[in-house]
């Protein structure tokens, strides 16, 4: 017998999402007043009850445009099982217009420019919708979000008010529906040769003092090699080293970096690239590269050329996230080197101490301003809510088929279907969930309860992320969205100093300049409108935190 709590809010959700269907709503910037008003001419193929725990079902026939982020590792097939499957349980067909993932950003912005976006258009980080909120374009989805139960639900559950208030614009609303997880994920971090410690008589480090003694034991032990040489430094120069270094010192860097950091304790907004704790980590940067233990390649060389030195034993220690650890190095590293081992651990702990970064908001949806225009449209903000916001839809679009692509014995405990492979799982296995399938496609597989997400780990990533989930987890910075007239010019102020900050990075952490100019360099920031940039950003916060306290 079903839970009569559980029946109570599931039918409150489903009478809210039915009202919906003819409320009058206000619409934003873009949008037709007469479309906006009225959604009763909009519900063709829509579901009349549509709650919690409600599979979509469109009652006709449907299809919708999407853009898709065709991946090279898993390229877009027609023969999909992933299509066929998704039409037969909703009703819906996708007509997808593939972009290889090199041009997807600059395609995305000069299809939604030119007025030819499809009408749903995923896989968009946070941030990346303002460029396009001004032209009226992309749709004000918080409007929306009151026909889609699901993704109310996930929001209120795991109390993700906060985030969702950190990519509001200026007007209050937000554009983008992103992708809701119910825990901070952490995805990079040190791996080490296990095999070359023990050898040295050296231990896994925990700290990034200890990562400096590690290093300089393995030096020890092999003069004529760098223990030290990273990946992932192009277009970013050390990308993801520097990703999860920053919010060690309190700081941002990498692929993380923002001009703008919140200072909690002065409650206010300060620029990034001038913080001491941003002078600290060039610091260690500096004394590793100093004291030989850091490839000088390590911030600018490819991500072969790492890997090369890894597998040729002329490294020993390179950044990794669990799937190339799974799927590059131990299988490449057995081939090439007898005995060879290699683990990844927890971040290390800096002096802001056992922290975790990051947010419970990942890539997620916009929606052209034209679907607010068609007759399904109430069925399209279904369809959307189900496919990436509902349990079911979640699970469908990663694991597939029950007992055609997995199994499963319970909630987060599944299993590919002998012969199947994702990711680290079944690696041997001829066919793969991605490339031969279609799921766990990085446009339509994202976020989730930590059931779901972590029902892939394998027992490396388990691990490592029980451990990070103990962390202290640093706070969701506060919104400051710019109005026009002043993300106009921000953006003016923004790239240079970005790029001033990266090009200064380098040349601090390699000693091509010397940190007793760090005055200087600060001061060339203030001739780049530092100061000012800054001083926007307050202004845009403070007025931001007055009008939602007398909303």
């Amino acid at each position: 017998m079903k839970n009569s709590g559980q029946l109570s809010r599931r039918g409150l959700l489903a009478a809210a999402g039915f009202a919906g269907l003819t409320v009058l709503v206000g619409c934003g910037s873009g949008a037709d007043d007469a479309d906006a008003k009225d959604l009763s001419g909009k519900q063709a193929g829509a579901m009349k009850k549509y709650g919690v725990g409600d599979r979509f079902k469109a009652t006709e026939p449907l299809s919708f445009t999407i853009l898709h982020n065709n991946m090279p590792t898993y390229p877009l097939k027609e023969s999909w099982l992933f299509w066929k499957e998704l039409t037969k349980r909703t009703g819906v067909t996708l007509k997808a217009t593939a972009v290889p993932y090199s041009d997807y950003e600059k395609k995305r912005g000069l299809l939604i420019g030119a007025g030819d976006a499809p009408f749903l258009i995923p896989k968009t980080y946070p941030g990346a919708e303002t460029a396009f909120v001004s032209s009226g374009a992309i749709l004000p989805v918080s409007e929306y979000t009151h026909l889609m139960p699901h993704f109310q639900d996930k929001v209120r559950k795991w109390g993700l008010e906060g985030d969702l208030d950190s990519i509001r614009q200026s007007d209050g609303k937000y554009y983008l529906l992103p992708g809701l997880h119910e825990k901070v994920r952490v995805g990079y971090s040190l791996t080490l040769r296990t095999d070359v410690l023990e050898e040295a008589g050296l231990d896994l480090p925990t700290t990034w003092d200890e990562v400096h003694e590690v290093l300089k034991g393995l030096k020890e032990a092999h003069p004529g090699v760098y223990p030290f040489s990273d990946r992932w430094n192009q277009p970013e120069p050390g990308g993801a080293l520097l990703n999860f270094l920053a919010p060690s010192y309190g700081t941002k860097g990498g692929w993380g970096y923002q001009n703008a950091t919140w200072d909690a304790k002065a409650q206010e907004f300060v620029f990034t690239g001038a913080m001491d704790e941003y002078r600290q980590m060039l610091a260690y940067l500096r004394e590793l590269v100093s004291d030989g233990l850091v490839d000088p390649e390590s911030f600018t060389q490819s991500d072969d050329q790492a890997k090369q030195k890894l597998f040729g034993g002329k490294s020993f220690v390179i950044s990794g996230n669990p799937q190339v650890l799974a799927d590059e190095y131990r299988i490449n590293l057995a081939k090439q080197i007898k005995g060879a081992s290699i683990e990844m651990i927890p971040v290390p702990v800096g002096p802001a101490g056992p922290v975790v970064a990051g947010s419970r908001l990942e890539n997620g949806m916009l929606i052209s301003s034209k679907a607010l225009k068609s007759a399904d449209f109430v069925a399209m903000m279904q369809f959307v809510d189900w496919l990436w916001y509902s349990d079911a839809g979640q699970e469908f679009t990663k694991w597939g088929v029950k007992n055609v692509t997995y199994t499963t014995s319970g909630p987060g405990r599944y299993e590919p279907l002998d012969g199947i492979k994702i990711l680290g799982l079944n690696p041997e296995a001829e066919k793969d969930l991605q490339k031969d399938y279609g799921f766990s496609n990085g446009v339509f597989s994202y976020g989730g309860n930590w059931s779901l997400v972590s029902s892939s780990f394998t027992a490396d990533e388990k691990t490592f992320q029980d451990s990070m989930a103990r962390r202290k987890r640093l706070p969701v910075e506060p919104a400051h969205p710019l109005q026009a007239m002043e993300q106009e010019q921000a953006t003016l102020w923004e790239t240079p100093l970005k790029d001033h900050v990266k090009q200064n990075t380098l040349q601090f952490a390699l000693g091509k300049r010397p940190l007793s100019e760090w005055d200087d360099y600060v001061t060339e920031l203030k001739a780049k409108n530092m100061r000012q940039f800054i001083d926007v950003t307050n202004k845009a916060y403070e007025r931001f935190r007055k009008e939602q306290g007398r909303r």
